[in-house]
């Protein structure tokens, strides 16, 4: 389904991704982990077209998107939850998700806003609520529920865990889960809890300073003694 080969992108003279390849098929979950720095929500945002590649080329369903701007990116079925939710804080949670639903058929919102409220009931009840009040958790939920109300075939996630409680994080994980398995939705995650992302993953790529080091079957990565050692607290 999406094709990153041999992706240069660049801040300025800095060069964030320094030829990078990954491979996604359709209806798999693939996590992309690695340290702080190294690269990763750069590739996801190029994937979406900000920052563009210098070099290099994006392929999603046999079609070159490199050079295509973002809201058609939106049309075509990709999605995005960015890193830090980036929901609209004075809004509500409904106008939040009329808001992820903008490039979507009108005739498909009810069934949609439905499947979202299915996916996370605390956004029902919150449907009134200013999403600026709400907690950490319930904002990662509606960030999620504002990507699906696109109607999106390709879902991209920017660190859905970070900063949230344990017992949240499974929470988040399981819907993830969800997502894939009973939409055969195509997800492509990145995130720096390792363990949770390599062990949901179908596949998973490291990526360290630029460039992917490594891949492979969740499995395979989580066991991987090197993965272990460095980002998996030495392998305990």
């Amino acid at each position: 389904m999406l094709t990153v080969s041999g992706v240069h992108t660049f801040y300025g003279a800095i060069e964030a991704l320094k030829g990078v390849d990954i491979e996604i098929g359709e209806g798999e979950i693939v996590s992309l982990i690695g340290a702080n720095g190294a690269g990763k929500s750069t590739l996801l945002m190029t994937i979406c077209g900000n920052p563009r590649a210098r070099a290099g080329r994006i392929i999603f369903d046999g079609e070159d998107i490199t050079h295509l701007p973002t809201h058609q990116l939106v049309r075509r079925g990709i999605a995005q939850s960015p890193e830090g939710r980036r929901i609209f804080p004075r809004m509500s949670v409904l106008e939040n998700l009329q808001m992820g639903a903008i490039a979507s058929p009108p005739k498909g919102f009810d069934r949609d806003l439905e499947e979202v409220f299915t996916l996370f009931p605390r956004l029902k009840e919150r449907i009134n609520q200013r999403a600026g009040t709400m907690s950490g958790g319930e904002q990662q939920m509606l960030a999620i529920g504002r990507a699906l109300m696109s109607q999106p075939r390709l879902l991209l996630l920017d660190e859905p865990s970070l900063g949230l409680a344990p017992l949240v994080v499974k929470q988040i994980f399981q819907a993830i889960k969800d997502i894939n398995r009973e939409r055969k939705m195509t997800v492509f995650m990145v995130e720096q809890n390792a363990y949770h992302a390599l062990k949901l993953a179908h596949r998973g790529y490291v990526m360290v300073t630029g460039r992917v080091t490594m891949s492979g079957t969740g499995a395979e990565l989580l066991s991987n003694p090197e993965v272990r050692a460095a980002y998996l607290e030495g392998g305990h």
